[in-house]
């Protein structure tokens, strides 16, 4: 049988960033130099600019940006995100991007006793499903979301709740999830990873495609 190739930062960069405008349903992302910008219009992220490498471009945003809350993105360490900017600049928690290709997951979908797998596909209309895991009141446990880019599904805001994890849930989305987009013929995925979501998706056969820098001008809670 032939090896499935591995996929690359290059493969799933734009899918990521389109994906997750489609999911978050803000519009889509737009040229700026050689990255991107995504208006976002929340609180705490007013915009966010993406780029698939560290670039001038990254550079002359941080001398020039002074509007709190706009994100600067990069498939780039902490450190090298660093070196572009000024001081007044705050480098976040290090991200993963990641993706996983044809195969199917590793591990099982079922669910503990007590809980229950609701689902919204909406992707042939909007590109869009949901799912989520209830316990036995009908409060949610997990969810997931799911946006259908041209060839790759990415997957965004995975979540289990505090009280509901180390029951096996966060891989019931996943699995949930990838059958969706599997059958809506996306069969290869992109998503980016907190260190603790990474172990939890490369236990599932998904391979890591570059680091996920971010920096942000801390400010009010509120955009004015």
């Amino acid at each position: 049988m032939s090896k499935i190739p591995a996929l690359s930062a290059d493969d799933v960069f734009l899918p990521w960033i389109r994906g997750w405008a489609l999911t978050r349903e803000v519009a889509p992302p737009v040229p700026h130099g050689d990255g991107f910008r995504i208006e976002v219009g929340l609180p705490t992220q007013a915009a966010r600019y993406v780029f698939r490498h560290p670039s001038p471009t990254l550079r002359a945003l941080g001398e020039t940006v002074a509007q709190p809350w706009v994100h600067l993105k990069a498939c780039a360490t902490s450190e090298q995100l660093r070196a572009l900017l000024p001081a007044h600049w705050r480098i976040e928690d290090l991200h993963w991007l990641m993706a996983c290709d044809a195969r199917a997951f590793a591990g099982t979908d079922a669910l503990p006793a007590g809980y229950a797998l609701e689902i919204e596909d909406h992707g042939a209309r909007t590109g869009r499903a949901h799912v989520r895991i209830v316990d036995a009141h009908g409060a949610p446990a997990a969810t997931g979301h799911l946006a259908l880019d041209d060839e790759v599904a990415v997957y965004d805001r995975i979540v289990t709740d505090p009280a509901h994890r180390r029951r096996g849930l966060g891989r019931a989305v996943m699995h949930a999830l990838h059958a969706l987009a599997c059958a809506h013929g996306r069969h290869a995925g992109a998503l980016v990873a907190t260190d603790e979501g990474r172990a939890l998706y490369e236990s599932l056969g998904w391979t890591l495609c570059a680091p996920w820098a971010t920096a942000v001008i801390p400010g009010p809670q509120a955009i004015t």
